[in-house]
C-alpha cells in the first residue's frame, strides 16, 4: 500500500492525532475504572471507555487505513465521522450526538466494505466485511441502551474477523489448500452463529464464540505465515514473535469465554475482554505498525530491537493483570492496568524516536 504522490499527506495528519488523543482519553478512562484515583475532567470518560477505544481509537485507524488503500474521496467520511464523534464524547457533549455519529460512520464503513469485496469478492474480504457489520451492530446496541457487555462482544468480533481476515489474505503465499480454507470459514461460521445466539441465550452464545475465538487462534498458529517469517531476522521476525503470542492470547480469551459464559462485569469479564482486546489486538496494532504506520502517512519507520521493549512489557503487564482478575488479586489486577497503559506510551514513544532515526538518516 503506498501513497498516490509519495509526499507527506498533511490531510491524513487530524485523523491520526484525533485517534491518538482518544486513545489517551481511553487509557486515563481505563485507570479510572480499574481504580486508580486519577482527576476526571468528564464524567463520562470511564463509561465510555470500550466505546472509545475500539471505535474512537480503533475503528478510525482502520478505515483511514481502507480509505488510504481505495484512494477514493468519499472513504474517508468513514474516519471523519467516526472522529467527530468520538471527540464530541472526549469533550463531553451532551445528548445522542456522539453515539450517533460513531454509527453512521461504521455505517459507512460497511459500504467501504461492499466496495471492497465488489472489486475482489475473495473470502478474506467478505471475512473483514463481516467484521465491519459487527462493528456496525456493536454501535448500535450501544446507542439505543443495551448491555454494553453485549456490544462489547460485538465489538470484540470486528476486531477479531479484521484481523483473521488480513492474516488470511497475507497467508495466500503459502497456497494454502481449499479444505484448509473451508476449515477457517466454518471456524467463522461458528464465532458468528454464537454470536447470534447471545441475543437469545446469552451464557450459550458467548461459550459457542468462546469455541469459535480458541479454534481461530490453533487455525492462525497452525497456518499462518508467521510460523516461517519467526525464522528469519530483524523487522520480519519481531512481527512474526508478536503475531504468534497474539494468537495465544486469542486462545486463552476464548477459553476464559467457554468457563465463564455471559458476564456484564467483575473480574472474569475484565480478564476475557482484555486477553483478547489487549493480548491479541494490540501485539497485532504493535506488531503491524512498522508496516501500516508508513503507509498511512508516507512516514519510514525504522527497525529497532527497542520494539522488544514494548512488546514485552505488553505481554508481561497483562499476565499480572489477567492473574490478578482470575486469582481475585485486585492490586495485582490494578498494577498490571497501569503497566498495560505504560506499554501503550512506549509504543508511541519508540515509534515516533524510529520515524526520527530514519527521516534524520534519509537526510
Amino acid at each position: 500500500m503506498t501513497t498516490e504522490s509519495g509526499t507527506f499527506p498533511k490531510r491524513r495528519v487530524p485523523l491520526l492525532v484525533a485517534g491518538i488523543l482518544v486513545l489517551l482519553v481511553a487509557m486515563w478512562a481505563g485507570l479510572q475504572r480499574l481504580g486508580w484515583a486519577l482527576p476526571s475532567p468528564r464524567a463520562t470518560w470511564p463509561v465510555n471507555h470500550g466505546l472509545l477505544m475500539v471505535s474512537g481509537f480503533l475503528g478510525t485507524l482502520i478505515s483511514l487505513e481502507r480509505a488510504v488503500a481505495l484512494r477514493r474521496p468519499w472513504t474517508y467520511s468513514a474516519p471523519v465521522i467516526t472522529a467527530v464523534g468520538a471527540l464530541l464524547l472526549v469533550l463531553g457533549v451532551p445528548g445522542r450526538m456522539g453515539p450517533l455519529l460513531i454509527v453512521v460512520g461504521s455505517a459507512a464503513m460497511v459500504a467501504v466494505y461492499l466496495l471492497i469485496v465488489r472489486m475482489l469478492p475473495a473470502w478474506f474480504n467478505v471475512i473483514m466485511a463481516i467484521g465491519g457489520v459487527f462493528w456496525l451492530v456493536g454501535n448500535l446496541i450501544w446507542a439505543v441502551g443495551l448491555p454494553p457487555a453485549v456490544a462489547a462482544l460485538w465489538w470484540q468480533g470486528f476486531l477479531v474477523l479484521t484481523i483473521v481476515g488480513e492474516r488470511l489474505e497475507l497467508s495466500r503465499v503459502l497456497r494454502l489448500t481449499r479444505q484448509v480454507q473451508a476449515l477457517l470459514f466454518a471456524i467463522v461460521g461458528l464465532y458468528v452463529v454464537g454470536l447470534l445466539i447471545v441475543f437469545g441465550s446469552p451464557a450459550v452464545g458467548v461459550r459457542v464464540a468462546g469455541v469459535g475465538l480458541v479454534a481461530m487462534a490453533l487455525w492462525l498458529l497452525r497456518y499462518d505465515v508467521a510460523r516461517r517469517t519467526v525464522r528469519q531476522k530483524e523487522l520480519p521476525r519481531f512481527v512474526a514473535v508478536a503475531l504468534l503470542v497474539g494468537y495465544v492470547w486469542l486462545a486463552v480469551g476464548g477459553l476464559i469465554a467457554l468457563y465463564a459464559g455471559y458476564t456484564s462485569g467483575g473480574l472474569l469479564y475484565d480478564a476475557f475482554l482484555h486477553a483478547v482486546y489487549l493480548g491479541f489486538v494490540f501485539s497485532m496494532i504493535f506488531g503491524h505498525a512498522p508496516i501500516i504506520f508508513p503507509a498511512v502517512l508516507n512516514l519510514p519507520v525504522r527497525y529497532s530491537p527497542r520494539f522488544y521493549a514494548h512488546l514485552g512489557l505488553l505481554h508481561l503487564s497483562l499476565l499480572l493483570r489477567v492473574g490478578g482478575d482470575l486469582a481475585g488479586m485486585g492490586a495485582l489486577r490494578q498494577w498490571g492496568g497501569l503497566l498495560n497503559v505504560v506499554a501503550v506510551l512506549l509504543f508511541l514513544a519508540n515509534t515516533v524516536a524510529s520515524v526520527a532515526e530514519q527521516r534524520g538518516q534519509g537526510r
